[in-house]
């Protein structure tokens, strides 16, 4: 039995410059931190012939070209597992559909459990990498590599996306304090709203290729935020990261149709006349989780709590994907 985990992850600046779409002719760049919150991946041999998969539904197939999920199945292609008598279950911490990253987590989480099974090891970078191509190339998402890395790496990291395709990571260099701080005055309020975030990210796709003017503007002027708020992390200014976080999000609603909603506004704007000092909505937009950075947690916990949101605390994750148990 292999048991593997990879983390979601929230984005701190830049996001949306990792769409091929935008950094093969521009380059990209963002920063995102993984969180304590997972994607868990189980495999391991059965006494009898064929697959058994358990994710949101139970799936039964014969050879891996029947097996309907389709990350699984290109997973298993792409790792050429051998076996025909696999079980494999997924669970998670958070669901789907709620811009924390869950699609790369879980790609991550499962090409680390089959590589184990077929006793096989690859770094970081290639098992994103290997992610990004399953998801992106195969079977034709039109997402960003953020997820696959961040989920791969761990630890709150810059990302810088080159033309060519590669894909270079740095930790962000910051003091303990600012550490300590950010991750103590970021709060995560679940929204009750899941999406999938293809059909927005399919209009930044659509857009960028045919090189429309307004979101190209839109993406270059979100791509330099991410540098500012990185030089805000590495100086300490945590009190800018916010500030720049809500200049983020004013115009990163105006980037595509369905990215925000009435409730979602005005459960912002309460927050921010409540103890806020910046925020956004987490992942590709319309639903999923809102964060916020204050110096005020108690005002902010008890304003959003009257609102009927829920509160998910959580630390940084420092570890990325990794094997967590195997016999």
């Amino acid at each position: 039995m292999i048991i593997t985990r990879s983390p979601l992850r929230i984005s701190l600046g830049g996001g949306g410059t990792d769409l091929p779409s935008y950094y093969r002719e521009h380059g990209g760049f963002l920063i995102a931190a993984a969180i304590d919150k997972y994607v868990y991946i189980n495999v391991h041999d059965r006494f009898v012939e064929g697959f058994l998969l358990k994710y949101s539904h139970l799936e039964e197939a014969a050879r891996v070209e029947d097996i309907k999920h389709p990350i699984i199945r290109e997973a298993l292609r792409l790792v050429g597992v051998k076996a025909t008598n696999l079980e494999i279950s997924s669970m998670a911490d958070i669901p789907a559909g709620t811009g924390l990253g869950s699609s790369g987590s879980f790609t991550t989480a499962l090409l680390r459990s089959l590589h184990a099974h077929e006793r096989i090891w690859v770094q970081p970078s290639e098992l994103a990498e290997q992610a990004c191509l399953i998801e992106m190339d195969i079977l034709g998402e039109p997402i960003g590599k953020q997820d696959q890395y961040i989920a791969a790496v761990g630890g709150i990291t810059a990302f810088e996306f080159h033309k060519d395709g590669r894909v270079e990571s740095q930790p962000v260099q910051m003091s303990e304090d600012t550490r300590v701080g950010l991750e103590e005055n970021l709060l995560l309020f679940f929204t009750g709203y899941s999406r999938s975030a293809s059909a927005i990210l399919k209009d930044q796709k659509t857009r960028s290729e045919t090189h429309d003017a307004e979101m190209l503007e839109n993406l270059h002027f979100t791509k330099e935020l991410g540098r500012q708020s990185h030089t805000a992390l590495e100086t300490g200014d945590l009190e800018e990261f916010a500030r720049l976080m809500d200049v983020h999000w004013q115009r990163k609603k105006k980037r595509t149709q369905g990215m925000s909603n009435d409730q979602i506004n005005a459960w912002y704007d309460d927050a921010m006349q409540n103890g806020a000092l910046g925020g956004k909505l987490i992942g590709a937009g319309g639903g999923g989780f809102l964060m916020f950075y204050t110096n005020d947690r108690a005002r902010l916990r008890k304003t959003m709590r009257e609102r009927g949101l829920r509160e998910v605390r959580f630390r940084f994750d420092y570890e990325g994907t990794k094997i967590v148990a195997q016999d």
